[in-house]
């Protein structure tokens, strides 16, 4: 099936159509989490947008499946501020909200002097290897929307994994994405990069995303160095290291619900 023109097509006011491409690795009808995240934080983005602040750490919260077709996307700002804002914002389908989202903004400061800490970055992208084609259990739809190069590792290969990543088609049908957009898209790829068990086997569905930058993301390209853990109880997590091509900008986590997927399961 040929890629969409964009991930959502605009319908008005704050509703959207999220299109075919937003869909799978884990159910046909049910949009990836990588491009509704970053369809709420165009909205964050976009909340009283005030000049010389910068989104600092997003947590996106998953309620439930979330369809494709028609969304509608709101945001608020729950805690004014000019120095520290807090954001919130919602994802609704059919009346019922699917994603919930926070945000703290957080005023620029001029901190270049005594900069520390970066995780030294992945090698570039252009000695990383692209590889084409789904593997064996992983959906069509959003996978095939994004182009992936990998340092490490691979999605049929489970354990950690390095790969930088970028999006084919636009957000929004005419809108070029903001850095932040492009790496909330990415981010969420993070269970699947890193992923330690065999999807043909096992759900491991993260039930929310949350990013934190020390740095303010720039260009199309952002790797992700991943890992999951699987505890003896049904519950994971998922953590990545981020990167543009300029260096480190931050951190990506998810809690994963773990489940087998059937009698081969293990």
């Amino acid at each position: 099936m040929p890629l969409d023109d964009a991930f959502y097509t605009p319908l008005g006011a704050d509703r959207f159509h999220a299109g075919f491409s937003t869909t799978g690795p884990w159910f046909a009808d049910a949009q990836h989490g990588g491009p509704p995240a970053a369809l709420l934080v165009r909205a964050l983005e976009r909340c009283d947008d005030r000049p010389g602040t910068q989104l600092a750490r997003v947590t996106v919260e998953v309620l439930g499946p979330i369809p494709a077709g028609e969304v509608e996307v709101r945001a608020t700002v729950e805690r004014p501020g000019r120095a520290i804002a807090l954001l919130a914002a919602e994802l609704t389908a059919g009346g019922r909200a699917v994603l919930r989202a926070r945000a703290w903004r957080i005023a620029e400061g001029d901190t270049a002097a005594v900069a520390t800490g970066a995780v030294p970055s992945p090698p570039p992208v252009d000695t990383a290897e692209e590889r084409t084609g789904r593997p064996e259990g992983w959906l069509p739809g959003f996978l095939d929307a994004m182009e992936f190069r990998w340092v490490s590792g691979r999605l049929e290969e489970p354990g950690p994994g390095v790969a930088w990543v970028r999006q084919r088609i636009p957000l929004v049908a005419g809108e070029e994405p903001t850095a932040w957009q492009r790496l909330a898209l990415v981010a969420d790829n993070a269970n699947g990069i890193g992923a330690a068990l065999d999807i043909r086997h096992w759900l491991f569905v993260n039930t929310e995303l949350t990013l934190h930058l020390h740095r303010v993301p720039a260009g199309e390209w952002i790797a992700v160095s991943a890992n999951a853990v699987v505890g003896p109880g049904g519950l994971g997590t998922s953590t990545a290291v981020l990167f543009d091509t300029d260096g480190h900008v931050g951190r990506a986590a998810q809690q994963l619900i773990v489940r087998p997927r059937g009698p081969a399961a293990g």
